[in-house]
């Protein structure tokens, strides 16, 4: 069967005519759009750009993931005797790549809360974030660590801890997730939602920077997981594909407005394993130990050592208490 062959017309193999575009209009338009944006919605814009670059934040997770795992995620060809050197090196160039970015958050903050403009102060914090994150990493490798010996154990397809780390999503997404997380809790909460998304782009997995997560998780597959922002889940829980950890309802103000930060996710305890396609929703707890079958929707508190399956919720529904 041949093959069909698309042949562009003329007008479009023709040499463009510059002095046919629009140009001047174009870029006039958009300037209207852009002032009236900035009028409606940010009335006190910098003379220059103040926001993050995801490029420059993507260098820092690239450099720190391999100062956290020099010989697995650092370059091809470190030798052991030179590990200490180049984690020192890399840390030093990622720190203050970082430093700049947090920064910028916080001179965004400052001008979005009204507050006056201390370049002393806002440099004093930015300090004293870089610090405490610098600080953080020994702990985030040895949860991570964690993390790749629960998919080792977890899978058994998994032939080496080294596999684990080099092509699980679910450790790309933890190594993010882990640092977002650290970054969340010292105050710069858009990196933090920066790094998650860069994650949640490489691997389907999409982890709210807030969410308070313990060693040993096991996201097997994970294309199409999420977990909201104040979820909570305990040490070696299992996650399989596209599971939900969300929120039911969404309260708003007097105003009509969402209500931000308030607590709307699960509650996962510790040692709990959640199958492929399950929603759980709300406010509630999964008790430690608890099974939660592939497909099902989960809004009420299940206890310690429970079992849900769709079997299990049609025989509820049948005897009048809806699981």
């Amino acid at each position: 069967m041949p093959i069909l062959q698309l042949t562009p017309s003329a007008a479009l193999t023709e040499a463009p005519d510059h002095a046919d575009l629009p140009l001047e209009r174009v870029v006039a338009e958009l300037r209207e759009a852009r002032q009236s944006w900035r009028e409606r919605h940010r009335p006190h814009e910098a003379r220059g750009r103040e926001l993050p670059s995801a490029d420059l934040l993507r260098d820092v997770i690239d450099g720190l993931r391999g100062a956290l795992f020099p010989l697995r995620l650092g370059p091809p060809d470190l030798r052991p005797g030179a590990e200490d050197y180049y984690v020192g090196y890399t840390l030093d160039t990622a720190l203050q790549c970082l430093q700049g970015q947090v920064l910028l958050e916080l001179r965004l903050a400052a001008r979005e809360a009204g507050a006056a403009r201390d370049e002393v102060l806002l440099a004093t914090r930015t300090n004293a974030v870089i610090r405490e994150f610098s600080r953080a990493l020994p702990q985030v490798r040895r949860l991570l660590d964690e993390d790749v010996l629960a998919a080792y154990e977890g899978d058994p397809a998994a032939r080496s801890v080294d596999e684990v780390l080099l092509c699980y999503p679910g450790i790309e997404a933890m190594i993010h997730h882990r640092l977002a997380h650290a970054l969340h809790g010292l105050g710069v909460p858009l990196l933090a939602r920066i790094i998650a998304e860069q994650a949640h782009a490489r691997t389907g997995i999409d982890i709210h920077p807030g969410a308070r997560i313990g060693p040993g998780l096991f996201i097997d597959h994970g294309t199409g997981v999420v977990i909201g922002e104040t979820a909570v889940i305990g040490r070696r829980v299992r996650i399989y594909q596209a599971v939900t950890l969300g929120a039911r309802s969404f309260p708003t103000d007097e105003a009509g407005q969402l209500r931000k930060g308030q607590p709307r996710h699960p509650i996962v305890e510790d040692e709990v394993v959640i199958y492929a396609g399950a929603t759980i929703l709300g406010r509630i707890t999964l008790g430690r130990g608890a099974t939660i079958g592939g497909n099902v929707w989960v809004t009420q508190d299940v206890p310690p050592g429970g079992q849900v399956t769709q079997a299990s919720i049609r025989t509820a529904n049948h005897s009048g208490n809806p699981q």
